[in-house]
């Protein structure tokens, strides 16, 4: 398993079928494209498979070539994808600044009250 630093990152297209490969796991080009018709009908099987073809040569991806239909899955957890980007995101745009993403989040309407008591949770319980 390659690290996300040795990877391309995803564009928004390949965020979304990532998210998708994360929460059907392991899957074929057709279940996949099934499971993004459910959010964006316009979606077309091809350029799915297009994309999960390309996703696998960055190294995004795994394939198992063992049946008939080939099944893909992310190269790396979610977790591990999030993490990269956050600190990406928080360097690019923050300054470094964890703190400045966290109040930027909480100030801009961005997190619902369940979300805040789950983080307040947090903070409480690290204290």
């Amino acid at each position: 398993m390659t690290s996300p630093a040795n990877v391309p990152k995803p564009t928004a297209s390949e965020l979304e079928m990532l998210r998708l490969l994360w929460q059907l796991g392991p899957a074929t080009a057709r279940q996949v494209h099934e499971a993004a018709v459910a959010v964006r009908p316009d979606m077309a099987y091809a350029n799915v498979l297009r994309l999960l073809q390309m996703m696998h040569t960055k190294g995004l991806l795994l394939r198992d070539e063992s049946q008939r239909a080939h099944v893909y899955s992310p190269a790396q957890p979610q977790d591990t994808w999030q993490t990269s980007l956050i600190k990406d995101l928080i360097n690019k745009a923050f300054a470094g600044s964890g703190k400045d993403l966290i109040l930027a989040a909480l100030r801009g309407g961005h997190v619902s009250e369940r979300e805040r008591a789950e983080i307040q949770a947090i903070l409480d319980r690290d204290k």
